[in-house]
């Protein structure tokens, strides 16, 4: 039986673990990492993302952030962003989005929440409430993308089909 002979239509489905699609893999895994493992990775895609002085808060205490950088745009302009990790399997509300706004200090210009879940449209409309400082958000599906992208903790596969019918007939 092949890869394609599979019909993924929801979760329940049963299949080999080693025909899992890798997405779902690497959202597992990023599911399952602790806490603070996720914080430090989340900083390590903004240090790959261009910011600098990307520092991880203490692993308690941090006052509703998980850390804080900087990044120059165009070489001329420096803004300190915080940011806040979630690992949720479920979506991300309204509140989550006030509380991080209420824990941002006055040198903070930008913030953005990173999550493995999902915003709900209650969540998104706070964050891009125009009256507030803005808060950005990345997803779950776009994080995985952004993991990818960047090649961290992953590596690209090539795979081949036989064309066993070509040997054949040598």
């Amino acid at each position: 039986m092949s890869f394609n002979d599979y019909t993924f239509l929801d979760n329940s489905t049963e299949y080999p673990e080693e025909l899992k699609p890798w997405k779902e893999k690497l959202t597992k895994i990023l599911h399952e990492m602790n806490a603070y493992g996720f914080e430090r990775l989340c900083q390590r895609i903004l240090r790959e993302c261009g910011f600098s002085h990307v520092e991880v808060t203490k692993k308690s205490g941090d006052g509703g952030i998980d850390g804080r950088g900087k990044l120059k745009i165009n070489g001329v302009f420096s803004i300190v962003v915080a940011f806040q990790c979630k690992r949720y399997k479920g979506s991300v509300g309204a509140p989550a989005i006030r509380d991080f706004r209420g824990a941002l200090t006055a040198d903070v210009e930008k913030a953005v929440l990173i999550t493995t879940g999902t915003f709900t449209q209650e969540a998104k409309k706070e964050a891009n409430n125009p009256a507030k400082v803005q808060i950005d958000l990345i997803n779950g599906e776009e994080l995985v993308d952004m993991i990818i992208s960047l090649g961290i903790g992953v590596k690209p596969m090539t795979s081949y089909e036989i064309d066993e019918d070509f040997f054949e007939n040598m």
